[in-house]
């Protein structure tokens, strides 16, 4: 007879070695033909303890009893039709009594769901109070697959024991494998959570970053905790200009992480900690996919992994965790902070003349913002092109990175200016955003410390940067329905122009640098004016998207510059199939 191991179906695998992984080894099983390939691989391997119960709702209740005498999590599992309905009494019970319980139903697929197929339910919604998480878990077609199903299911396993716990829902599908020869299950990452009355782990040996999304506003006790850490374990926050944070660990890195053919040894970290909130630093965001492992400090406690690289949660706040690696140590010696400031200027120095573009207006207008300004910036180009460049001290600086539309800047700029009238407050925009929110600037609130850069190319360039999917068509195709050419009077001279006047701002012009630096002095006095002003640039798409690849270009690594020329070869004579394996051959 032949030997049976666990099942080849990879979902399966990855709750199994995860259940593992958590030490959740009681299995209460009702006999079902959708199940039977997870119990089948289960009996198979004596680590798990199993039980049978051809009443559902009887093993349900058999859980809890079974939970809250053993201290331990109990899995219940059974097939799909009105099987897994008879899991509900139980798991009631289970939810007010915070006992965890993890139902794992199973189900042929969502998409036979309501196509009159025999024995195919709807698992989509549960009532409120059977399970403190569910989720969907489908078969696994690719390495993509497998990373989600392991999130999903490392969030369930943790959601069992978290504030307090209770039962957790699974519903699964299967396939119905017959192919039980897989000897081994995967590896996969276990994530942990911490909490206060935790105690808390070692920090690793090597490189430390702390990662800043935006960022509410900082105080000043918090500002001491991470400047503490930072000190005491040779670390650097890396920020954006909505992480809020100026200390002296700030790292400014969109410039030298943008570089299309320079990866620095810097951004091999040991250990990235990640706090705040989205990021719209697109470039600096790439170094939690270079670090080891990436911790998560959260009050919230919720699983964030966009690097998938997550290994452990800190639900607590980012002044107690800092607080808590920073007591009894000593500062170090010598601070690696120097090596990565030295690195910004050596290319800060390189920064060649660019065109009339917002590359170019932001390396002459950030760093001269007036001091306590407040500086808002549209996405995605206006951000992009001020985080290369520092802002000035006490400078705060803000940008709707949280839905990351491109709605709602300029709106956003007034409601902050509102909250304190002498202090200057800027907007840099593109016109896509501008026009977008254009009813904002006639609302009767907006003040005199307002202060907005119209910077219009008439195109939406972002549509045409050089990586842009839609960059590989013509700009005449690009514009007729995929890009925003041609609309919003189509770089017009004299609508913003009236329009900002017949409002009460003050009007500014500029269509060359000549022109810019004749008004931006003016556009940047200290000084609140009479009126609110509006600096209306007009800059060329093609000019836009040179100034950002030079930008982007500025040191050449000869390794980089001959894996990418490799590549580009091989994709172009074997197809885009294969270039995924070309590329892990050769990183």
């Amino acid at each position: 007879m032949q030997m049976r191991y666990y099942t080849d179906e990879k979902n399966l695998q990855i709750i199994m070695a995860l259940l593992k992984a958590y030490n959740i080894r009681k299995i209460i099983t009702s006999p079902g033909t959708t199940n039977h390939t997870l119990v089948a691989s289960m009996q198979n391997d004596e680590w798990f303890e199993m039980y049978s119960s051809v009443d559902e709702r009887s093993a349900a209740y058999m859980a809890c009893g079974l939970c809250a005498e053993s201290g331990e999590p109990v899995v219940i599992t059974c097939t799909e039709a009105t099987a897994s309905r008879n899991y509900m009494p139980g798991l009631t019970e289970a939810y007010y009594r915070k006992l965890p319980v993890l139902a794992i139903t199973t189900t042929h697929g969502a998409d036979k769901v309501g196509q009159h197929l025999a024995q195919v339910i709807d698992h989509s919604t549960l009532p409120n109070d059977i399970a403190m998480y569910h989720a969907y878990i489908p078969s696994c077609h690719s390495s993509k697959d497998e990373t989600l199903t392991a999130f999903k299911v490392n969030e369930a396993l943790l959601e069992l024991s978290h504030r307090g716990g209770g039962p957790v829902y699974l519903n699964v599908e299967s396939v119905a494998s017959r192919n039980y020869l897989v000897k081994e299950l995967p590896a996969v990452r276990k994530l942990e959570r911490y909490t206060y009355s935790d105690k808390l782990p070692e920090l690793p040996s090597g490189k430390i970053g702390i990662f800043v999304g935006s960022h509410k506003k900082w105080s000043e006790s918090e500002i001491l905790a991470i400047e503490r850490f930072c000190e005491v374990n040779n670390a650097v926050v890396f920020c954006d200009h909505t992480s809020g944070y100026h200390g002296k660990y700030h790292v400014t890195y969109s410039l030298v992480a943008s570089q299309d053919l320079y990866q620095s040894d810097l951004c091999k970290l040991r250990l990235l900690i990640h706090i705040g909130e989205v990021s719209g630093d697109y470039f600096s965001a790439g170094i939690g996919g270079s670090a080891h492992e990436v911790w998560r400090v959260s009050e919230d406690g919720k699983l964030r992994d966009p690097w998938n690289k997550l290994h452990c949660v800190f639900e607590m706040g980012e002044q107690a965790f800092f607080n808590a690696y920073s007591e009894n140590q000593k500062a170090v010696s010598i601070h690696i902070i120097d090596q990565y400031k030295a690195e910004y200027n050596q290319f800060i120095n390189k920064f060649p003349e660019l065109p009339f573009t917002k590359v170019w207006i932001a390396s002459q207008m950030i760093p001269k913002l007036p001091v306590n300004s407040y500086i808002h910036f549209s996405v995605l180009g206006s951000l992009r092109a001020g985080n290369f460049f520092e802002l000035p001290d006490n400078v705060r600086s803000n940008c709707n990175v949280g839905g990351f539309g491109i709605d709602g800047a300029t709106s956003t700029l007034i409601g902050a200016s509102l909250a304190n009238p002498n202090k200057l407050h800027f907007l840099m925009t593109g016109d896509l955003a501008f026009f977008y929110d254009l009813n904002a600037i006639g609302n009767r609130h907006v003040g005199k410390n307002v202060r907005i850069l119209l910077i219009n190319n008439g195109d939406g360039t972002e549509f045409r940067m050089y990586w842009h999917p839609i960059s590989a068509f013509t700009k005449e195709d690009a514009d007729r329905y995929m890009a925003a050419g041609g609309h919003y009077g189509n770089k017009s001279v004299s609508f913003v122009k009236h329009m900002a006047e017949d409002l009460g701002f003050e009007y500014l012009t500029a269509s060359c640098k000549d022109e810019f630096l004749q008004s931006y002095e003016h556009f940047l006095n200290s000084d609140v004016a009479d009126k609110p002003m509006l600096f209306e640039v007009f800059t060329d798409s093609e000019e836009e998207n040179f100034a950002v690849h030079t930008a982007r270009n500025l040191v050449a690594d000869k390794k980089l510059l001959l894996k990418n020329k490799l590549v580009n070869t091989l994709k172009k004579a074997a197809g885009e199939q294969i270039i995924e394996g070309i590329k892990k051959i050769i990183k």
